[in-house]
């Protein structure tokens, strides 16, 4: 597991956060990876590359609903 420094990273809100935006899933870029986490456990970080990103989203779509 590598760690990353999240303290000078921007995150960036979902535009499906809602009205508050208290809900949401944010993403930012930090070194060569994707980072994912929910706003309201801002300390779990899930690191990706950008493929693995692509493969996860790719796979909650073709879930059905």
């Amino acid at each position: 597991m590598t760690r990353l420094s999240t303290h000078a990273i921007r995150w960036q809100k979902s535009s499906f956060s809602g009205v508050d935006g208290e809900d949401c899933v944010e993403l930012a870029r930090a070194e060569a990876h994707l980072l994912l986490r929910e706003s309201d456990a801002p300390g779990d970080v899930l690191a990706l590359a950008p493929r693995g990103l692509l493969a996860l989203i790719r796979h909650f779509k073709a879930e059905p609903q």
